[in-house]
């Protein structure tokens, strides 16, 4: 009487990565009373310690969305459509009446479950449910109740709660007395910011990095700040901050600038192609003022310099690249050189200066100019330059380049 019959499945959960897994659950939980029955209850009942866990996950889910923040949490909850939380004392208890369902996908949406994870905790949800109405029709498996603690454990309960960003933070770090990076911790707690805050944080650094009246240390510290943060956004996030960016601007022409924090932050190619063209027209109008013969080689530096931070080749519309390309291309194989007291044993004048930036901004951006160059073969200027052997030999070595 009252003897503990084991499930049938039990040497098989027993030699699982199950026991494992319960091993990497966070201390606080540890200790609580309902991972100790899950303990009891999965080499007898592994449908109810499946339940039981996912319990537990869940409201670990919930004490971390307040952690994170109630105005976040309200934030996330209005830009996705889900139940409203009030900002105020009540945003606990709209909290604690979230469904679970409703719960993952606020989690997700704030940044505490990756995509990957969300998927994975609704499919742990659905199995709950059908363990809920077990019958003998369905009965829990051990590969039910891998999956069920794996998810719940490696997504949930074995990570410590996160404390978002808040861009007063950020406003006091690019205010720092002197040139700042971004640590570790705050790349990852931008990181795990929802969209929603992701955005706000990237609004203010626009805002300090275009305004003249903020002092060039802090410009260039949010500027700095902006690059780093680049690779940690969504593609969602630059598409409302381009939209948000070329609502200010309207539709007055780009300044270099603009265009410079564009390109930090990922939001250029989002642009007006219009705007982008009339640019990068001017700068290829910039070039041809200064004239691509060696001779203006103090020139070329500065005005070939201001590309890369301008995104490149790759930035430009491709009815101005090929004519840039064009320009890059006569500046680089220069013109007939062996005359001078200086330049009698050098056979080609070229720009000194400019020619190793467009070697770097030929060979990064190669797969997009590679049939700009190759046109440029039938091209009357280029022909002519190389009819000296020489030169024609400068112009193989970037055809070489954008080939390789």
């Amino acid at each position: 009487m009252g003897e503990v019959v084991p499930h049938p499945a039990s040497d098989l959960i027993s030699n699982s990565e199950v026991p494992a897994l319960m091993g990497q659950i966070r201390p606080q939980w540890q200790s609580k009373g309902l991972i100790e029955r899950v303990r009891r209850l999965l080499p007898v009942d592994p449908s109810s310690a499946c339940q039981r866990l996912l319990n537990a996950a869940i409201q670990d889910l919930r004490e971390k969305v307040q952690i994170a923040g109630i105005d976040i949490a309200s934030e996330v909850a209005a830009a996705h459509k889900l139940p409203p939380i009030n900002r105020g004392s009540r945003g606990g208890e709209d909290i604690e009446n979230y469904s679970t369902a409703k719960l993952i996908d606020l989690s997700y949406r704030m940044g505490l479950l990756s995509r990957p994870e969300w998927r994975k905790m609704t499919r742990a949800y659905d199995i709950r449910r059908d363990l809920e109405h077990e019958d003998a029709e369905y009965e829990a498996g051990i590969e039910d109740c891998i999956y069920i603690f794996k998810t719940c454990i490696d997504a949930v309960l074995s990570r410590d709660p996160i404390t978002l960003i808040h861009v007063s933070e950020v406003k006091q770090i690019v205010q720092a007395s002197g040139p700042v990076t971004a640590d570790p911790d705050l790349l990852t707690d931008y990181k795990h910011a929802p969209e929603t805050r992701q955005l706000e944080i990237l609004k203010f650094l626009l805002s300090v990095a275009l305004d003249d009246s903020e002092p060039d240390l802090v410009r260039e510290n949010s500027y700095v700040l902006i690059q780093e943060l680049d690779a940690l956004t969504g593609n969602s996030v630059r598409v409302d901050l381009a939209t948000y960016q070329m609502d200010k601007i309207g539709r007055a022409p780009l300044t270099e600038l603009q265009v410079r924090v564009a390109h930090a932050a990922g939001i250029l190619p989002y642009f007006r192609k219009a705007q982008r063209t009339a640019f990068f027209r001017n700068q290829l109008e910039a070039l041809e003022k200064i004239g691509h013969s060696w001779r203006a080689h103090a020139s070329h530096g500065p005005a070939l310099r201001l590309f890369p931070e301008f995104g490149g080749l790759a930035s430009v519309p491709a009815d101005v690249r090929v004519q840039i390309v064009r320009w890059m291309t006569l500046c680089y194989i220069g013109e007939e050189g062996g005359y001078g007291t200086m330049g009698r044993n050098r056979k080609v004048f070229y720009s000194n200066s400019a020619a190793p930036l467009i070697e770097q901004m030929f060979k990064e951006d190669r797969e997009i100019i590679r049939d700009d160059v190759s046109g440029l073969q039938k091209d009357r200027a280029v022909k002519r330059a190389c009819a000296d052997e020489y030169i024609a030999r400068r112009f193989q070595d970037l055809l070489d380049l954008v080939d390789a």
